[in-house]
């Protein structure tokens, strides 16, 4: 008696095979061809001979294809993603900034193992210089930036390009592990303060000077308060110089008028504060109405004496 499983799949399906191989790794600008690939060194993707294709699609593997590289003689490891596979047979294309981070050099051998990594919901970079506090948008930046990148690798120094000037940021936190995917994922981003940076030091008051509080109103007297009226000196037609010597009357303390804040000053708001305030009006009284000047209310006077015959 014979029985035949016809449905059953076979025994190696439920297994995924796993890809890993190694390549001698070289630098973009290496590659060969008419086409200028400096694209690749703005992501996280490298480039793969054909061959590897040819194995991948005969393995169960998950997409996208996500791989993790490895120097072996440095113990160096970081995460990526695929771009082309137009490499030549033995050699795959990498960025210059993860070749740094691989401590590798042009023609070292890299270790390329397929995995499969968790889709990132946090990350946390610190730029590696100040200078990326003067984009106005760094996040609108870092997130047009990661659009090509495939994965994130906590301790790994990752180098974006704006504005044709290249800056690096350092991935310090992931989560939920410490290698991600960040293709088609919703992850929230922090920022920690650039390697280097100072926070601008506030000015100390010396306890020394005076506040204003304390500030003797009699010592601006001895101010120089530039033009005062009526302080010079005059000239007599005779020639004498007796009773000319100018003779100021000494200006107090009282008399000095400082300026006065606006603490209900609002932003946006400009508010013109006029220094003299109008008197209030005075009752005038009867006595003080007669007298009141009034205009061509006087009288003239005659050479001619009137009622005298010439």
């Amino acid at each position: 008696m014979f029985s035949f499983h016809v449905f059953d799949p076979p025994m190696g399906r439920g297994f995924p095979n796993r890809f890993s191989t190694q390549y001698r790794c070289y630098s973009v600008s290496m590659l060969a061809g008419p086409n200028d690939r400096s694209d690749v060194e703005k992501g996280g993707k490298i480039i793969m001979p054909p061959s590897a294709l040819d194995q991948l699609s005969r393995l169960n593997i998950t997409y996208p294809m996500l791989f993790k590289l490895t120097n072996k003689n440095s113990d160096r490891m970081t995460h990526c993603g695929v771009l082309e596979f137009v490499a030549d047979e033995g050699i795959c294309y990498l960025p210059h900034w993860m070749m740094q981070n691989l401590l590798l050099e042009e023609g070292g051998l890299v270790q390329v193992e397929s995995v499969n990594l968790m889709v990132a919901t946090y990350s946390k970079f610190q730029p590696q210089s100040p200078d990326f506090l003067d984009i106005t948008n760094p996040k609108a930046v870092l997130e047009n930036a990661l659009r090509n990148f495939a994965c994130l690798t906590t301790g790994d120094v990752i180098a974006i390009n704006y504005n044709e000037k290249i800056y690096e940021l350092r991935v310090m936190e992931t989560k939920p592990d410490k290698a991600v995917s960040i293709i088609e994922c919703d992850m929230n981003v922090d920022f920690d303060a650039p390697l280097g940076y100072k926070e601008p030091e506030r000015r100390s008051q010396n306890p020394d000077e005076p506040t204003e509080e304390e500030t003797d109103p009699s010592s601006y007297a001895d101010m120089d308060l530039g033009f005062r009226a009526f302080t010079g000196s005059g000239n007599r037609l005779d020639g004498k110089t007796k009773g000319i010597e100018p003779n100021p009357v000494p200006l107090a303390a009282s008399d000095i008028k400082r300026g006065i804040p606006n603490y209900d000053f609002k932003v946006g708001k400009i508010t013109f504060i006029r220094n003299s305030r109008p008197q209030p009006r005075k009752v005038v009284d009867d006595d003080d109405a007669l007298n009141k000047f009034i205009a061509f209310s006087g009288q003239g006077q005659s050479l001619r004496k009137k009622g005298r015959k010439p």
